[in-house]
């Protein structure tokens, strides 16, 4: 009988094991891709809320292409 759960409990050891890695990896690649995006071109970002500001109408003409000129875009 206490073959029986011995080997059980060696099957849920295993399968742990294999989800501990899993997590493992899977914080490695999360963590790697955080970091690439991080690495962008922030001056994008700022010049896709320019667009948008401009859009929505919170800043004129004359301010728009001043921050272009600014941001280099």
């Amino acid at each position: 009988m206490h073959f029986f759960e011995f080997g059980g409990t060696m099957a849920w050891g295993g399968l742990w094991m294999v989800l501990w890695w899993v997590l493992i990896i899977l914080g490695i690649v999360a963590l790697v891709r955080w970091i690439g995006r991080s690495n962008g071109r922030p001056e994008q970002g700022a010049l896709e809320i320019l667009k948008q500001r401009y859009a929505r109408g919170e800043i004129d003409q004359q301010e728009f292409q001043r921050k272009m000129r600014e941001l280099g875009g």
